[in-house]
């Protein structure tokens, strides 16, 4: 079949082959630069494909790193009030003993007291 393809050559002078040839070897290299843009093309498009994934993983790990951290800001909180109420009903107990403990006191005296009278 190649002998079809240069046939239309034949009668050429040798400076209009010599042209062709130039054209023709130009043209291969041409060729074979698309290819090489066209493999780099397909390789950043891929690249790019990956990054856009990993932005888009990160974004829905940041995500749930902030509902995380929400939800742990809102049990701090919660654990908070907790200690403050349990911190507020020790004292409020605190007080009740002191109250107990003194009328304790009162009472002892009061039953030292009698004690003495009954003795005499």
């Amino acid at each position: 079949m190649s002998w079809a393809v240069e046939e239309w050559k034949e009668g050429l002078s040798p400076r209009v082959l010599q042209k062709i040839h130039e054209l023709e070897s130009q043209v291969d290299k041409l060729k074979k630069e698309r290819q090489q843009r066209q493999f780099q093309l397909e390789s950043l498009e891929a690249a790019l494909q990956k990054q856009k994934q990993k932005v888009a993983n990160e974004k829905n790990e940041a995500a749930t790193l902030k509902r995380e951290n929400q939800s742990l800001m809102e049990l701090c909180d919660s654990l908070e009030k907790a200690k403050q109420k349990i911190s507020h009903d020790l004292q409020v107990k605190e007080s009740q003993v002191n109250i107990q403990s003194g009328q304790l006191n009162s009472s002892k005296k009061d039953i030292e007291r009698l004690e003495q009278e009954l003795k005499r």
